[in-house]
């Protein structure tokens, strides 16, 4: 008897498809009114926070997501599983969200960290399983099946920025963080309903040795000792005891991203026993891992600078109704959807003809359309400085702009470090290149922060100054891409 097929796929693929989309639906519809939330006046039901201070705590929580998926991929290994890791998770991300949805300032950051720890142990760990349902030699219907996995996550951005949007701006931000939670719940009662179609996939598998056993109670001692000082933490910061400066903190986690990864990068170069070749290899892994963050940097204005200029300079009016500014959000998942089938035709009919770009080709042509984006913008800026509204076509072309950038970056990124990496060293290397994406979102909440109403009347020059940075790392990456390609092992 064959075993149950979806579309031509393991039938777990359907499983897995159907719990990325309602945790991507928690947590992008969550997104989209979180600033919102921060900034709209207590007696609005918000928290009254001015942007720079809204816009750093949306990079913390931005980046903390990514910090902790290097954690939720140790504790899946060593303790719980990957299968166990994705249930549990999503069992904390309700949590948050519900939390969140209290009336209760405190609960709203308690929330918000738990989101954060619950999203770490589920986003590396359910990737992790949909590669485990294909075989070693079905490499290309991996590929498609990780190809319809990403189409879940999109749809689930969409649909989540479309309703807790229109929730939290029309109805209550509390309604929107709440239906984040209650889809997240759908997720889990799927997930469980038909994980038995998952084979063995996710499933630990534990040596009774006396080495063992003794490792994994260390381990579980680590992570019990690590949950009771985030819970004290917690525990200071809801009671007063401890009032934390958001910028400060901010940036101090900047500077420890950067500074971990560089010692990182440093250890894997000196001490890490590498040949010639490797260590070439491994110098381009760097010059790419800051080229992303530069990129995730100006592309995740989305949900900070993007969404306040949509609430506050956009004419959102159609056929006498306004459209709430976060559905402008889900534009980016839409273009998704709708391009990444063409990117990857292309890709493919260039590399028939034997002119596919190479990988820091790409990469430069990511980080042109970022900029260009924001080139977009300086000029609708321009008419905001007058005190006039600007179309929403605007910001669309922005988001056009990000997404075939992001189409031409993120994809290529992935698998160059997985490609370049040493061996022993490619679990360690995609945690760092996700420390990449956190650095990225944290630069982006704290530039949001000078978008402000408070400094309209330079806003033209601050997304020029952007479009400016994006164009000089371009250019950068551009005069150097034969030097990467050498060491990568592409040309001689």
């Amino acid at each position: 008897m064959s075993a149950p097929q979806w579309f031509g796929h393991p039938r777990g693929l359907a499983t897995l498809f159907f719990t990325e989309m309602w945790e991507r639906f928690s947590y992008y519809g969550m997104r989209a009114i979180l600033v919102f939330a921060m900034v709209a006046a207590v007696d609005q039901g918000g928290m009254g926070l001015d942007d720079r201070s809204a816009t750093a705590i949306y990079g913390l929580y931005t980046a903390g997501v990514y910090m902790f998926t290097l954690a939720g991929g140790w504790m899946a290994d060593r303790l719980l599983g990957q299968r166990a890791a994705v249930w549990y998770g999503g069992i904390i991300i309700a949590c948050g969200h519900f939390t969140m949805a209290m009336p209760w300032t405190p609960s709203f950051f308690m929330g918000m960290v738990l989101i954060v720890l619950g999203t770490g142990l589920l986003k590396p760990n359910i990737s992790a399983m949909v590669g485990q349902l294909y075989s070693a030699d079905s490499a290309a219907r991996r590929d498609a099946g990780f190809s319809i996995f990403y189409l879940g996550i999109n749809l689930g951005s969409f649909i989540g920025q479309l309703i807790c949007g229109y929730l939290g701006e029309r109805i209550g931000w509390h309604y929107g963080f709440g239906a984040a939670g209650v889809f997240m719940v759908f997720g889990l009662i799927q997930y469980r309903s038909t994980g038995h179609y998952l084979g063995n996939a996710g499933l630990l598998e534990v040596q009774l040795d006396t080495n063992a056993l003794s490792n994994r109670q260390r381990d579980w001692r680590i992570v019990q000792v690590i949950m009771l000082l985030v819970i004290g933490v917690l525990a200071a910061m809801l009671m007063g005891k401890l009032v934390i400066n958001p910028l400060m903190l901010a940036q101090s986690t900047g500077v420890l991203i950067v500074t971990v990864s560089l010692a990182y990068f440093a250890y894997v170069l000196i001490w890490g026993g590498l040949t010639p070749k490797e260590r070439k290899r491994i110098g381009a892994i760097i010059v790419m891992f800051f080229a992303a963050a530069l990129f995730w940097s100006g592309f995740e204005q989305a949900g900070s600078s993007f969404n306040l200029f949509a609430e506050r300079y956009t004419d959102r009016v159609m056929f006498g109704w306004e459209v709430p500014a976060s559905w402008l959000q889900s534009i980016n998942p839409f273009f998704i959807v709708l391009l990444a089938p063409m990117f990857a035709a292309l890709w493919v009919r260039l590399g028939i003809k034997g002119v596919e770009p190479s990988t820091p080709i790409k990469m430069v042509l990511g980080l042109l359309q970022m900029a260009l984006g924001f080139l977009v913008l300086y000029f609708a800026a321009q008419f905001v400085v007058q005190g006039e509204q600007v179309a929403p076509t605007w910001l669309v072309l922005t988001y056009l702009l990000h997404t075939t950038g992001e189409l031409c970056l993120s994809p290529v990124g992935l698998s160059v470090v997985t490609r370049l990496s040493p061996p022993r060293y490619v679990g360690q290397m995609m945690g760092v290149w996700f420390m990449g994406a956190a650095l990225g979102n944290l630069i982006a909440g704290l530039l949001a922060g000078f978008f402000g109403e408070e400094s309209v009347a330079t806003m033209p020059d601050r997304f020029f100054d952007v479009f400016v940075f994006g164009m000089s790392a371009a250019l950068v990456l551009l005069l150097i891409h034969r030097v990467l390609r050498r060491w990568m092992g592409e040309v001689k």
